[in-house]
């Protein structure tokens, strides 16, 4: 008998009463944000204007892990709000464990770019495109259709049964059809309602009256970093400006790669068409922080290490597809020869460009409590996710298995690791015993369906 000792979080089949999440009667704001004058580029698509109401919807489906194959990974998990919504890690990890194959880019201020094209490799045509490409993505949310995963259309059935998506899509396109392109659309005005223009450089611009004026808040480095940054090279400048166009400091369309051409992972292997790129704002949180490592591929965990690959461009064999303003007559690599306190400088003025807002701001925060909860109040129909089957486990420190005591009924219990790989999968009719005697030391989710229903509940055990 093995020595296995279970801690049970508090009950999640108690339903609490809590503050809604999202009320419908008093939406956030996200269709009438003040953005500044000097803000002009918008890749927002003229079919799809952001409203409160289709981003509000857009919010639930950017958080909801229900969306994935096996209800533990949302776009959420991914593009994380703390981190400007990007990623520490340098690869994100999916539905089943699995990676993705380029790291997390950044979304706030997706919208504020004249490239309308999104991915590294620009793949989606828009925005609207890239919203549903992750979902059908067999590693990452899962509904692939692929080598035995269920398609898009199986995620629109599974869609169909979960309490709060006919009545909020209803509310949002006037009828409860659930349909990709209403998916789309609405994920989409989530997204592009992320913008930060709070930071000391949008201070700055506000009180001169070019951007090549020193500003007045910017101590002196910074106001040296500002002017190498929109300077080109034969001016003495580094020449940031020509493809990450200040004031939106967006990515211009027709950049060729930076330079950094290896497969995330793999160093050996060449990854040529990455062109596209995040803004620059907030690449350093407000503690001045990165928020996770940069490139497509992670490659850089300091900022000095970008400037100094700016600053010395080495060209790999076989890099076709370099951006022709790295070089320099003669296809000679880019050689600034910035010096230790130039190099400074740069950095103090990327550390201007960090928001506050977006960080915290509850209307781009997760709706759904720490059980996957999800509360709306002001619907005509009230749309509240109850885990209410009384789901009770009890675990027994002396043996290697677990009650489960659930009324008698029509169940699918399925278990998942912490990294979301199921390890169980199985039917049960009421109370159960289950061997734990092949887990490994960790925590595990319990998840129950009422089939008759489609009640949900969970709960988390940790195996020691």
């Amino acid at each position: 008998m093995k020595n296995k000792l279970l801690f049970i979080s508090a009950a999640a089949g108690i339903a609490i009463s809590v503050a809604a999440a999202i009320d419908i009667s008093n939406l956030d704001n996200y269709a009438a944000q003040t953005i500044p004058q000097y803000i002009t580029k918008d890749n927002t698509q003229s079919f799809n204007p952001i409203t409160d109401k289709g981003a509000t919807l857009g919010r639930v489906l950017f958080y909801d892990r229900s969306l994935s194959l096996t209800n533990t990974i949302s776009c959420g998990s991914c593009h994380i709000q703390q981190f400007a919504f990007g990623d520490t890690t340098l690869l994100s990890k999916g539905h089943a464990s699995a990676t993705t194959g380029r790291h997390a880019m950044r979304l706030v201020n997706a919208r504020f770019s004249d490239e309308q094209r999104f991915f590294w490799d620009e793949r989606a045509i828009s925005l609207e495109d890239q919203t549903t490409r992750p979902v059908r993505d067999h590693n990452e949310m899962g509904f692939s259709g692929a080598n035995g995963n269920p398609d898009f259309d199986s995620l629109v059935r599974k869609m169909n049964t979960i309490s709060y998506y006919k009545p909020l899509f209803t509310w949002v396109f006037g009828d409860s059809t659930i349909t990709e392109d209403r998916f789309q659309r609405a994920l989409a005005q989530f997204v592009r309602s992320i913008q930060s223009f709070d930071s000391k450089f949008d201070t700055g611009l506000a009180m001169v009256a070019n951007i090549n004026q020193p500003f007045p808040n910017f101590s002196q480095l910074e106001n040296q970093g500002k002017q190498l940054f929109l300077a080109p090279p034969p001016q003495g400048g580094a020449g940031c400006q020509g493809c990450h166009r200040a004031p939106e400091f967006d990515i211009d369309p027709a950049s060729g790669n930076n330079g950094v051409v290896a497969v995330a992972g793999n160093g050996s292997a060449l990854d040529l068409t990455n062109t596209r790129a995040p803004s620059l704002r907030n690449l350093f949180n407000p503690s001045g922080s990165l928020n996770g490592p940069l490139m497509h591929n992670g490659v850089f965990s300091d900022i000095q290490q970008v400037i100094d690959h700016y600053n010395q461009i080495v060209i790999v064999p076989g890099n076709t597809g370099l951006d022709q303003r790295l070089t320099g007559p003669g296809g000679v690599p880019q050689n600034l020869n910035l010096t230790t306190q130039q190099k400074a400088a740069l950095e103090a003025f990327l550390l201007t460009l960090t928001g506050h807002d977006v960080f915290t701001n509850p209307k781009w925060s997760d709706p759904f409590d720490a059980n996957g909860v999800l509360d709306i109040s002001g619907l005509p129909t009230s749309v509240k996710q109850l885990q209410a089957m009384n789901l009770k486990i009890y675990p027994n420190p002396a043996t290697d298995y677990v009650e489960i005591h659930v009324p008698i009924g029509d169940y699918s219990l399925e278990v998942y690791t912490a990294s979301g790989a199921r390890v169980m999968s199985r039917s049960i009719t009421g109370n159960s015993r289950i061997s734990l005697a092949s887990f490994a030391p960790g925590i595990y989710t319990f998840q129950l369906a009422d089939m008759r229903n489609k009640l949900r509940d969970y709960q988390k055990v940790l195996v020691k």
